[in-house]
This record gives C-alpha cells, structure tokens and sequence, in this order.
C-alpha cells in the first residue's frame, strides 16, 4: 500500500524522533536508583571529602543517595577500573584526579586508557600540592632543604599519597632537579600521610595542600613551597618551587567521570547539577576552607584538560626516566 506524502512525512518524523525522546525520558528518569561514586584514595583526603561533599548535594537534588565507596591502591587505578568495567548508565561514577593523567606513562600495561575508557562528567576542585616538613627538621626553606638533605643522602624521608600518583611524581621530580636523594615512603592516600608527619615517622611530604592546610596554618607543619607556577593565595606567605628550580610546576585536580558510553543526557545533568552546587555558598565556603579553588568547567573542557595533561606529564616523565617502584 502506498501512503499518501504527508503521512508517511509524519510517520517518518515521529519514528525518527522516537529514540531521541526516549533517551531524554530516560535522562528525565535519573536516577532511579542509588548512584555510587568510587574514590580510589582512603577516606579523610580532599577527594573523599569533595565526593562526599558533591554527593550529598546531589543526593538533595536528585532524590537518591549518592554513596561514596573509597577503594584505594595503585594509584587510583583499581577505582578506576572498576568504574571502566560497570555499566555506562550513570550508576557507578569516579572521583577522578590529577595522578590518572600521570599513570598512563607510569602504568604501560594498565588493561585500559583513561582517554578512550572514560568521559569527563564534571570538575570539583583545583589546588597546588605542598612541600612540607616536620617542625622537628631544621630547615625552613628549599634551599635549606636540598642542603639538608645533600649532608645525609638517602637518610632524609618523602611521604606521598600513593607510589605513581601526582605526589609522587612531584616528588621525583623535585629530587631529579635538585639532585638529591630520599627516601620514598608512599601511603594510601592524604589523611594516612598526614597522621604519619604529624607524628614524625616521615620528615617531609609532597601533599594535597588540602588535607595539610589546616596543620600549616597552626604550625604543626611547615610549608616550604607550592607547586603552582606562582604563590597560593591560601599560602601567600610561601614562595613557588619554581622560584627556586625553574619551570617545576605540578599541580591537582578533581572531578568525576564516567564510563564512556554513559548517555550524553546523564553526563549533561549531572555537569549542570554540580556546576550549581559549587556555586551555592555553602560549598563554596567549604572548598575555600579546604585551600582549593571550585573547578567549574564543561565535559569537553575536561575531556581536552585530560588530554592535554597526559601528554605533559607523559613528556616529563619520559624524559626524567621516571619508573615506578
């Protein structure tokens, strides 16, 4: 049967329609269910904290629990993995950070590629790391620093927040540059590290300035230089690494991803969602507090930043000859 023009123009249109509506319903529709967000740091640190933070805003916006799952090691990769192995629907995202733009050069057998596994959702945050020591070593700047450390080779400890992660990277590369030895003592994550350097079982550490502010600022620890291009306007009293070695600049980042093929409509809530929640005053005042600037961008934005991470640090870590433990 042949249907006249207009009819079968109609048909046409509402059939091509169709999926497009179904998936804005379906979009319209989440969450239906509780979401998880893995952190893959211990609790306690800034990226637990943000995803906490961010996960109870959206919990309150969306009416279903956020819940945080922490599953530290290998430098976020086991989380990060996990994430990239569920389904793309929006139920299971990732606190992603600075360091899974660093483990692509660090980790050459790793059983995915960030890039291509995963979608950038939203940002949270940005900060600069922190060298820092205990009060109890005697310098109290980085030239004295290096000097210490060049009287005693290898007896002088280096605490990170993971082995391959940001932190650790900075460091490495603060001893290539400097052309000292330390020694590495890594941790699963700020908060344990932080307790560790209270308490001086490691001297010195590269750290979230985040989850040390606090103890900087009561003279617990003692800040000898940001890892920013140029001085913190938390710390502006401490002067840049690149003051005194030229070019070091390492910063951090967080935010959430999702695996690749999650629906664009999801992805596109979910940006809006927590671009509004780091605007409400509240949680503005609580990253403020936590010495770190509200990292509001688009997918894409974060999809190119991601990019163009992993080929910088890609560069550095190749021409350093960086290898993991």
């Amino acid at each position: 049967m042949k249907l006249p023009r207009r009819r079968f123009l109609h048909l046409a249109t509402s059939a091509a329609a169709l999926p497009a509506s179904s998936r804005f319903a379906w979009a319209q529709g989440y969450p239906s269910r509780p979401v998880h967000i893995l952190v893959g740091f211990a609790p306690g640190g800034p990226t637990d904290i943000l995803a906490r933070l961010i996960g109870q805003w959206l919990s309150e916006r969306l009416g279903q629990q956020f819940v945080i799952e922490n599953r530290p090691g290998a430098a976020t990769n086991i989380a990060t993995e996990a994430v990239i192995r569920s389904a793309p629907d929006g139920y299971t995202l990732l606190a992603a950070v600075s360091t899974n733009t660093v483990n692509p050069a660090l980790y050459p057998d790793l059983n995915f590629n960030f890039i291509r596994d995963i979608a950038m959702v939203a940002g949270l945050s940005r900060s600069p790391l922190v060298l820092e020591v205990h009060p109890a070593v005697p310098v109290s700047s980085v030239p004295e620093l290096i000097a210490y450390v060049k009287a005693d080779p290898g007896k002088i400890s280096l605490a990170s927040f993971g082995t391959g992660t940001v932190s650790d990277v900075a460091g490495i590369l603060f001893m290539t540059e400097a052309g000292i030895e330390m020694t590495h003592v890594p941790y699963r994550g700020s908060a344990p590290l932080v307790v560790d350097l209270l308490a001086g079982q490691v001297q010195s550490a590269f750290d979230n300035l985040p989850s040390s502010f606090g103890y900087i600022r009561i003279g617990k620890l003692r800040a000898l230089a940001v890892t920013t291009a140029t001085r913190s306007p938390a710390l502006p009293d401490v002067p840049a690494l690149a003051d005194f070695l030229p070019g070091y600049e390492a910063n951090a980042w967080i935010g959430i991803g999702a695996p690749k093929k999650t629906p664009v409509e999801i992805i596109d809530q979910l940006n809006r969602e927590i671009n509004v929640g780091l605007a409400d005053p509240k949680i503005a005042a609580r990253i403020a507090d936590l010495a770190s600037n509200a990292f509001v961008a688009s997918p894409a934005d974060l999809d190119k930043l991601v990019v163009e991470y992993t080929e910088k640090w890609g560069k550095v870590i190749r021409a350093a000859n960086i290898k993991t433990e």
